[in-house]
């Protein structure tokens, strides 16, 4: 937790809590952790922290988006901010789906 914070300072984004979700709930046994934030504006915030040494994909993103409606149901909040913090390397047409579709990409390794 305490790198995931440092991580986002980092990038100024500034969360009151952060707690994290487990993946059962979800349904999903993909190796991805799960928060959700509240930032100093009182808006929720989606964050995804995935470390894997294959390449993210096209249809990783795609999944990482279905993902994310299953979170919306589940915890009931219709998320203002969407973040993904990475630890691998990223295929360029799905960094660019991803940002079309409103994410924020954090590469931790840098």
């Amino acid at each position: 937790m305490k790198e995931l914070v440092n991580v986002l300072l980092k990038k100024n984004y500034i969360y009151r809590s952060l707690k994290e979700i487990d993946k059962k709930t979800l349904g999903s046994r993909k190796k991805i952790d799960i928060y959700e934030g509240v930032d100093t504006n009182s808006y929720y915030a989606a964050i995804f922290v995935l470390v894997q040494k294959s390449r993210f994909l096209r249809k990783n993103a795609e999944a990482l988006e279905q993902l994310l409606e299953q979170l919306k149901v589940v915890q009931d909040h219709n998320y203002k901010k969407k973040l993904l913090i990475y630890q691998m390397p990223l295929c360029g047409k799905a960094k660019e789906q991803m940002r079309q579709d409103g994410w924020v990409l954090i590469n931790a390794s840098v």
